[in-house]
């Protein structure tokens, strides 16, 4: 059975929609959550993985380790657990799911895909994103072992979510780099040395990762490529990657020095945290030289390869000395089991290959180690050349704060032999003029002579503010809080046909509005809450039901006669107590009201056996049957004698209509009946 079979969780409180992922071991839907009203996305193991505890293990694994987890950068969890499924062939299964935050917008991986390589300013802003997310979840001591494009969601308001921590483990198990089945864990394009060899991995392991990211965010393609998983892994354990720049033309080397230092085979080498990393990337950003300026990829490499022969030539010995490789016999004497020193001819030919491939590799460990030790004396001995002469004289960087002058500074550094270097913060929200951050921190001991760079702010930067209508006042807050702008504590509440109750309705300054980021922000809340429009009578019925949709009302239609209104417009609009809807009244959204439509005016019959009446009697017939009388002849008598109505007798009319009635008069009438009878009698 497919997940496809699904239509809702929980008992019915998740709908399930369309699919929008599909995983290794899972699929992800876009549901409803009909209890709180809100959009979430559900992922949901699929039924043949079920009953494998290792992917059961690594699904329930990244329920617990995103679910103590709230960060702005991290997709969060909201529930989880089990639904019962029962299969064609009868049996019942429990499927794990579990309800995410839903994020609309793309994967890195699609942008990139569809665009190709980003702008530098665009990868570093996101990969400040993906480094958030890693300080925080190494804070709270889990790896992700994860990252990549695939697993990197850009939100339709821009905002980086780190998500899928399917394969994380805590920091106190991060020696479990491969399963039960000795398969390496992770995705091999963005695989550390240390993933790929199976050993212990730490959080500098998702800065490799990242440090990956990086290199195709600008580049447009991954580090490594191959035909296979194992050529890939090969070159990340192996091969330096070709510097972006060189793909790049005109791309800054800050770029390939900061991507060398993440992307450093010894693990030692690299950042050795996220905020580290986060440093170089802004500092590369703002035209700065980046931390990572002084690290060489080639003696990194070099490095790592002599520790990893030295470990394994301590291995090799371990395996092979006389105390391990000893043989043991049983003794029939004393009935006690004896260690036999192996004789040197009696060797295996296998030991005898061995013993010859250590000392190979021995002589290649000690070349290697010289290499690294002639490399180590040469960069010392430029290092104490170039020093200057009051180097060994330390002195400790003054902690300066807001109140900071660019005059106080300069003249504190250079009292205690310091060089200064003052620069413009374009992104800060502080003042202009106000100090903002420095380097080195203070309180870190520096040799005289050592140049300490100070920020000032060059005032507030200036920003769109995003649009946050719809979205929960927490959201509403952390969407504009990381887009740099204030938000006051204080809301405003109003009316509103379209959002729900508690939800934002809009903002002050509104979105899309470009201001400086120390201006503060408000935030319009729903009430829940709209007016009933006017003008609705006499209104077609199309644009009344326009109105009242538009207003948030629910309206029925329902037609009757009417003599004020023309047929197909509206002649009131009812309650469903009764009461007529009044205009500018308001009532909670999707309130109900009946629309009452004109179906024409009322249709009376005319009476019948009028002509040959005097007008008198036609008159006040018709006028009792609610007509109105229009004689064609103004000076006809009450005697006079009706010869036809128009409508005529027996037909329908509306009520209230008029009648022409024609006449003649009488006295020709009977005239005409003498000659009639004169003529008759002469016949005779």
């Amino acid at each position: 059975m497919s997940n496809a079979a699904l239509k809702s969780l929980a008992n019915g409180r998740y709908e399930l929609g369309q699919l929008i992922g599909r995983g290794g071991m899972a699929e992800v839907y876009v549901a409803t959550d009909t209890r709180l009203g809100r959009t979430v996305a559900i992922k949901i193991m699929r039924p043949d993985l079920a009953k494998d505890e290792i992917f059961l293990s690594r699904f329930r694994r990244e329920a617990h380790s995103i679910a103590q987890m709230n960060a702005t950068n991290i997709v969060n969890i909201f529930d989880s657990g089990e639904e019962t499924i029962t299969s064609e062939n009868g049996t019942t299964e429990h499927v794990p799911y579990l309800v995410m935050e839903y994020v609309k917008g793309q994967t890195l991986r699609d942008i990139i895909k569809t665009n190709g390589a980003l702008n530098q300013r665009d990868a570093a802003q996101v990969l400040i994103g993906v480094l958030n997310a890693l300080e925080y979840s190494h804070r709270m001591g889990v790896i992700h072992r994860d990252i990549k494009p695939g697993n990197i969601m850009i939100s339709e308001q821009g905002v980086v979510k780190v998500m899928d921590f399917g394969i994380a483990r805590a920091l106190d198990d991060s020696n479990a780099t491969m399963t039960q089945s000795q398969d390496v864990v992770g995705t091999a394009q963005y695989l550390s040395p240390e993933q790929a060899r199976g050993e212990t991995v730490d959080m500098r392991s998702d800065l490799y990762s990242a440090g990956c990211v990086l290199y195709e965010m600008l580049t447009g393609r991954p580090p490594f490529t191959g035909d296979s998983t194992v050529a890939i892994a090969y070159q990340h354990v192996s091969e330096v990657a070709t510097p972006p720049s060189v793909i790049v033309p005109g791309l800054s080397h800050s770029w390939d020095q900061v991507c060398a230092k993440a992307m450093a085979k010894d693990c030692q080498s690299r950042y050795a945290t996220a905020a580290d990393f986060k440093n170089d990337v802004i500092t590369c950003i703002n035209g700065g030289v980046p931390t990572a300026a002084a690290f060489n990829p080639i003696t990194d490499l070099s490095n790592m390869k002599a520790r990893n022969e030295a470990n394994q030539l301590a291995r090799t010995q371990t395996l092979t000395s006389p105390e391990t490789a000893a043989t043991q016999a049983f003794n029939p004497l004393t009935g006690q089991i004896q260690q036999v020193s192996p004789d040197s001819n009696a060797l295996s030919r296998t030991q005898q290959r061995e013993a010859v491939k250590a000392k190979k590799r021995k002589k290649i460990i000690i070349a290697s180690i010289i290499a690294v030790l002639v490399a180590i004396a040469a960069i010392v001995g430029i290092v104490f050349a170039l020093r200057p002469n009051d180097s060994t004289v330390m002195v400790t960087v003054p902690t300066f704060n807001s109140t900071t002058t660019e005059d106080a500074a300069t003249d504190k550094l250079t009292e205690l032999g310091l060089k200064v270097k003052i620069e413009e913060d374009h992104n800060s929200s502080k003042p202009k003029g106000t100090f903002t951050k420095q380097d080195p921190d203070g309180g870190t001991k520096v040799a005289k002579g050592t140049t300490v760079t100070v920020w000032f702010s060059s005032g507030p930067a200036s920003g769109t503010v995003p649009d946050v209508k719809g979205k929960s006042q927490a959201d509403a807050r952390k969407i504009l809080e990381n887009a740099g702008f204030t938000v006051s504590s204080t809301t405003s509440t109003e009316n509103s046909a379209t959002v729900a109750k508690d939800l934002v309705t809009r903002t002050d300054p509104a979105a899309g509005e470009s201001i400086t980021r120390d201006k503060s922000i408000t935030l319009y809340i729903s009430s829940g809450m709209t007016e009933a429009p006017d003008g609705l009578v006499g209104k077609s019925q199309a644009d009344a039901l326009k109105a009242l949709q538009d207003a948030g009302f629910k309206p029925v239609v329902v037609m009757e006669n009417s003599s004020d209104q023309a047929s197909g417009n509206v002649t009131r609009v009812v309650l469903s107590d009764g009461s007529t809807l009044q205009a500018g009244s308001t009532f909670p959204q999707n309130t109900a009201v009946t629309v009452y439509v004109s179906s024409g005016k009322t249709q009376v019959t005319v009476p019948s056996g009028l002509v040959g009446k005097q007008f008198s009697y036609v008159k006040s017939l018709l006028e009792a049957a609610g007509f109105s009388v229009q004689p064609t002849n103004e000076s006809a008598l009450d005697s006079d004698i009706v010869t036809a109505t128009n409508p005529s007798s027996g037909s329908k009319a509306d009520a209230g209509s008029s009648i022409q009635v024609t006449t003649r008069s009488a006295s020709s009438s009977n005239s005409g009946s003498s000659n009639s009878n004169s003529s008759s009698s002469s016949n005779n």
